[in-house]
């Protein structure tokens, strides 16, 4: 039988037993009632990926990074698996790019991470002695003029200063405790200047000649004083005046009871006194991208790998794939901060580390054009506000064009972004709240307060006297200072505003103090709302009244008009916080009878919005950085640098000074003039639109205010 039959021959037998069983589904024969329900659909597990180096295989079934997937797995729930990578900078961009959502890497690829594309810490691995740290110390003999100034409690003889001309002991090239955390102590603290190119880790050497000497000692592998033993060794011999090593190196080689066990180089213990720590070398941080892994996730996973620690099954997990004792809980600014602060000051240091983990560095977009959803005016009489300068920065910054998109409205920003008109735009906290949580549109920056914060806090103010300050200070759970609110006279700073109505009304409502009152989808229910909790004579002003704005609120108080006034934490000292009582509003009180009760929740400064639907990756982190990087620049005049002064746009972090370009173009101008803030920092929609919309999204009819508002279509 030729292949052409014996294909025919076999569609014919298919389709006759697919024939038969719909005959039999029909007339019941396949078995069970035909009018059965359907099968449950099993609900798909959520998916938690692990950037792992996997081996191809493991002579030790115990070191199987796969042992630890199964056990998150069975723990969570999850359906956990193992995204296979090849060094440390693969790990950085795997999270970075949302290709795996848990990464456990070293120190310096944490930081990487860390400050260039804002990964965070989950949680640390323990070392052997329960620490997720080690301190950087440097050594010294007792007998050193150093070891005198660290023990003599005399605040006019520093340690530090003594070591300049010294010569150095370090562990090798570009060791954490040996090198990075004391250098970078030194130079950032003033003790050392950079000696070289601040933008080149070579010049690392010459600044360590620089202020230490010419002999120096900086080992390579295999020679007799590499390692933390060999920079302990060299300044035992006498060869250098300082050793750099960690907290626990001098009882590791030279600490035993029983001299015989001590290396043969040793001195006695007591000859040797640590100065006081540069900072903490991390242990082994768990990474993750808030970006693309939300809060509920990431602790839901912490407690798992906490959970380690606790349960013997997991031993083999921890000794085997881990190498470490336990899992401990800790943040990103306690575990990389100290860390940070040092190794932040060396030079070239992200230019070093992005060689060597392979990373791009300057991510460029993916598009052509990158657009600005803005309000343009047809002219500008101050030609530093036009936002025209913006566009041409970024543009600059990435290498394409970037276009004004013109908008004459918050709701036009909404719209732009959600039909793909615009890639970012600039919106005030209620706009992007809608854009949130009804788009999908999500925050990649914001722009700081004048104090620095991306935020204020929303407080009701009470006299000093009343019963409602009385049950905030007396220390009593069961006086609740909320509960007596009920039935007082508030005083708003006037109608759907943040902090003087809607985030207060928000947790009143949703904590079960106020019943709404009237049509849950009607904004308008909120006036009854307030008037059926508190009373009729709430005071809702508008606009050009006594009462009106935040000044008003807190002199409706302070006139005795109302009980409670709804404002924002600075307000009372910003009216009545001077200590010269002539600079303070005429009816203020005295500073001390004003009290706040406990914060309701944060109204959000303005955010840089996005759809992550219609704006990749790559493009979005690239924006973002060039965004950034309006923070490093500030306008100088008659600046001076190498006994030379400079007046121009000013880089923080190259320390250039460009005297070319117009005051208008530089990034510290750009912020001021444009935007109207001194900074911008990267945020996730979740950290810093989250406790506002807890709040108002439980006032009535909120949503379709803002939609009928902003004049947004339902297409």
């Amino acid at each position: 039988m030729n292949k052409m039959s014996t294909r025919l021959n076999a569609q014919i037998r298919a389709l006759t037993l697919t024939s038969l069983m719909l005959l039999c589904a029909a007339a019941g024969c396949l078995g069970g009632d035909p009018l059965a329900e359907e099968d449950p659909v099993v609900e798909a597990l959520e998916p938690l990926v692990i950037a792992y180096e996997v081996r191809d295989d493991y002579t030790n079934v115990d070191e199987n990074p796969q042992a630890l997937a199964d056990y998150l797995a069975e723990k969570l729930n999850y359906d956990v698996s193992l995204y296979n990578v090849d060094s440390e900078g693969a790990m950085i961009e795997a999270l970075r790019f949302g290709n795996a959502d848990i990464a456990i890497m070293d120190g310096g690829a944490a930081w990487v991470g860390w400050q260039q594309y804002d990964l965070q810490v989950l949680a640390a691995d323990q070392k052997s002695d329960g620490r997720a740290f080690y301190n950087a110390h440097a050594w010294v003999r007792a007998d050193s003029e150093m070891a005198t100034a660290a023990t003599d409690n005399d605040t006019f003889t520093d340690p530090f200063a003594l070591l300049s001309g010294k010569t150095s002991c370090h562990t090798g090239w570009l060791k954490s405790a040996g090198m990075l955390l004391p250098m970078g102590y030194l130079i950032g603290h003033g003790y050392a200047n950079v000696v070289g190119d601040p933008n080149d880790v070579e010049t690392l050497r010459n600044t360590i000649h620089g202020f230490f000497n010419e002999n120096a000692s900086i080992p390579d592998s295999g020679t007799p004083y590499y390692g933390y033993s060999g920079a302990v060794k060299c300044l035992s011999e006498g060869v250098g005046d300082v050793a750099f090593a960690k907290d626990s190196t001098i009882d590791s080689y030279c600490g035993n009871d029983n001299s015989s066990e001590n290396e043969d180089w040793c001195l006695a213990r007591d000859q040797y006194v640590a100065l006081p720590t540069f900072g903490q070398a991390p242990s082994h941080p768990v990474m993750y991208n808030p970006e693309f892994m939300d809060t509920t996730k990431a602790n839901a996973v912490r407690d798992a790998l906490l959970g380690l620690s606790s349960d013997p099954a997991a031993a083999s997990i921890l000794d085997g794939v881990l190498n470490t004792p336990g899992i401990i809980s800790t943040t990103t600014e306690e575990h990389l901060g100290s860390y940070s602060a040092s190794i932040g000051n060396i030079p070239g240091i992200s230019a070093y580390y992005n060689g060597k983990f392979s990373i791009n560095a300057s991510v460029t977009p993916t598009i052509d054009k990158v657009r600005i959803a803005y309000e343009v005016k047809s002219d500008y009489e101050n030609i530093d506000e036009n936002p025209q300068l913006l566009a041409d920065y970024l543009a600059a910054k990435l290498g394409v064009e970037v276009e004004l998109y013109n908008v004459d409205s918050e709701g036009a920003i909404i719209e732009a972004l959600r039909f793909g008109n615009a890639d970012i735009g600039f919106m005030d906290g209620g706009a992007a709240w809608v854009g949130w949580k009804e788009y999908g549109l999500a925050a990649m920056a914001a722009d700081q307060k004048s104090d620095q914060r991306t935020y204020y806090n929303a407080h009701a103010w009470v006299r000093a006297d009343s019963d409602i300050a009385t049950a905030h200070l007396d220390g009593d759970d069961s006086t609740d200072p909320f509960a007596l609110l009920a039935g007082k006279t508030s005083c708003h700073t006037g109608w759907l505003k943040s902090a003087g109505m809607l985030l207060p009304m928000g947790y009143l409502i949703g904590n079960g103090y106020a019943d709404v009152v009237g049509d849950t989808n009607d904004v308008n229910s909120l006036r009854d709302t307030i008037h059926g909790f508190f009373n009729e004579n709430a005071s809702i002003p508008d606009s050009g009244t006594p009462y009106y704005g935040y000044s008003g609120a807190v002199k409706c108080l302070s006139e005795g008009v109302g009980d409670v006034a709804f404002a924002k934490d600075s307000t009372v000292d910003s009216y009545c916080g001077s200590s010269n009582a002539s600079e303070n509003e005429a009816w203020c009180l005295a500073r001390d009878q004003y009290i706040a009760l406990p914060a309701f929740g944060q109204a959000p400064s303005h955010p840089v919005m996005y759809n992550p639907d219609r704006l990749d990756m790559q493009t979005r982190t690239a924006i973002l950085n060039a965004l950034m990087s309006m923070n490093n620049e500030m306008y100088v005049e008659n600046y001076s640098v190498g006994g030379s002064s400079y007046t121009g746009c000013y880089d923080i972090t190259t320390h250039v000074v460009d005297s070319t370009s117009a005051k208008n173009t530089c990034g510290s101008e750009i912020l001021d003039n444009i935007l109207n803030t001194p900074g911008l920092v990267r945020a996730n929609t979740q950290e810093h639109l989250g406790s506002y919309s807890s709040l108002i999204s439980n006032v009535p009819g909120i949503s379709a205010y803002y939609d009928t508002k902003f004049d947004i279509t339902s297409a």
